[in-house]
């Protein structure tokens, strides 16, 4: 079905026209997969192979490049197995193609790659309300293309990627984007941490104890320095090195291979700080954690962009006063990406507030990882078929994976420290425990299973909800 001039013969605009999905990634082709489902006409815009990039390496949709796993598979304990049966539940052709072509990862989710994108390619090929153009599009879309979806992912084409930033007022698109870890507040060790701001000054909409600290003496400095000298990093990929590091995001590891006080008069400053549990002790370098989610639930290590493999980094970084027992909800890392600040310039049903006409979907909106970026093209292809029926988009409950994603995207995340996120439990909506003796709140494993029953029973009652403003039809099966 695939040619160049698959639009001459389709409306330009109304009921019947189609929408146009720039991007046939994994969340291009989702929500391409949805907008069929419900009844509605697609237009998928995919330049391979006519166009190739440096990553990929066939013509197949829904190519997978990094990895061949979508990672755990546990829907009652963790957060992206969660959003797998979410997903499951909403007739999602990304996970249909995963489960079929499944390999063996133990309680985790692996695919056979190429099984994987020529399922998911011959699904769409096979969907007669799905016309697939094999052409690049290399600026803004017509504005006769009255819905658009733009799902290209961290290898936007250049003349796409700088007409959107020539619309939201961007300076840049792709760069290498600065990672730091993120931890979860409540495994915390407050009886060496406190909160505090440098001299003890409010941020805006703040009370002076806007930082969670970590302390560190001099001795401990140290050893922190030459541990990161000493730990295993990653390399770049050949297509990443023409990139430049920039000097306000650079590794930490490059900043203490700069000097051993680099760091300690940088991001580890100690200055305008004393610790509440022993303010005899001079501080030789502190460590800060900044607010990370409108929840508090989250924290980012600030100035903590690093390369250090995943392993290194929870060794590392648990040597910190404070975070022995850290569970990380995301790890850090320095690679060239291609996102746009999603909570300044999206509203909450994925539309470009300066062009409502455009909405995005996947990892260009900040969303890490394979099931994300097919979780944000599934929510995206639901919304434009909600608008193509004259329904308001009607998003799932901020309780689901999905739900909580598209929160934290949408407004949830700072904006002004906004970097991509993975699933995790982190981003929900917090139980109602508070009427419960402290030592009864549930805690680690139980908890999460709590916040994964929660998340199905909404998720089901929105789905057998009132069929109207968004969700997914049986129009078109």
């Amino acid at each position: 079905m695939a040619t160049n001039d698959v639009t001459d013969n389709l409306p330009a605009d109304g009921a019947n026209a189609p929408v146009h999905v720039v991007g046939g990634g994994l969340a291009g082709s989702e929500a391409a997969w949805q907008l069929a489902r419900a009844g509605v006409p697609v237009v998928l815009h995919e330049m391979r192979p006519t166009r190739g990039t440096d990553a990929h390496q066939t013509g197949d949709l829904a190519e997978l490049v990094c990895s061949n796993s979508f990672r755990s598979d546990d829907h009652e304990t963790n957060a992206v197995g969660l959003l797998h049966e979410e997903m499951r539940r909403l007739d999602s052709l990304i996970m249909r193609a995963a489960d079929a072509h499944r390999v063996p990862a133990g309680s985790a989710l692996a695919v056979d790659r190429e099984g994987f994108a020529q399922a998911v390619t011959a699904a769409l090929d096979a969907q007669p309300l799905i016309t697939i153009d094999r052409a690049e599009i290399d600026g803004l879309p017509p504005n006769d293309w009255s819905s658009v979806i733009l799902a290209t992912g961290p290898l936007t084409s250049p003349g796409l990627a700088r007409a959107i930033c020539d619309l939201t007022g961007q300076d840049q698109l792709a760069f290498f984007d600065a990672i730091a870890p993120i931890v979860h507040k409540e495994s915390i060790d407050f009886d060496k941490a406190w909160f505090q701001s440098r001299y003890d000054k409010p941020g805006p909409g703040g009370d002076g104890k806007d930082y969670i600290n970590l302390p560190m003496t001099q001795a401990r400095y140290d050893a922190f320095i030459q541990a990161l000298l000493d730990a295993e990093k990653h390399e770049f990929k050949e297509w990443e090195k023409n990139t430049p590091y920039f000097e306000g995001c650079l590794p930490i590891e490059v900043m203490a291979e700069r000097g051993p006080k680099t760091l300690s008069f940088g991001p580890m400053k100690p200055v305008g700080l004393t610790n509440p549990h022993d303010p005899e002790t001079r501080l030789a370098a502190v460590v800060q954690l900044r607010q990370d989610n409108a929840l508090g639930t989250l924290y980012n290590m600030v100035g903590f962009q690093t390369k250090l493999t995943y392993g290194e980094q929870k060794r590392v970084f648990r040597t910190i006063p404070g975070l022995e027992n850290a569970e990380f909800a995301r790890l850090g890392g320095i690679h060239r990406n291609t996102f746009i600040n999603s909570p300044a310039l999206l509203d909450g049903a994925l539309r470009l507030r300066a062009q409502p006409r455009l909405r995005f979907a996947g990892q260009i909106t900040g969303c890490e990882g394979y099931v994300e970026s097919a979780g944000v093209g599934l929510m995206a292809g639901c919304f434009a078929a909600a608008e193509r029926r004259d329904q308001a988009p009607d998003p799932p409950p901020r309780t689901t994976a999905l739900g909580a994603i598209l929160n934290h995207i949408t407004g949830g995340a700072k904006a002004e420290t906004f970097q991509p996120m993975n699933a995790n439990f982190g981003l929900f909506p917090p139980l109602d425990t508070d009427a419960l003796p402290k030592k009864q709140r549930p805690r680690g494993r139980d908890r999460k299973m709590l916040l994964a029953k929660r998340a199905l029973a909404d998720l089901d009652a929105w789905i057998a909800g009132d069929q109207t403003g968004g969700k997914p039809s049986e129009a078109a099966e």
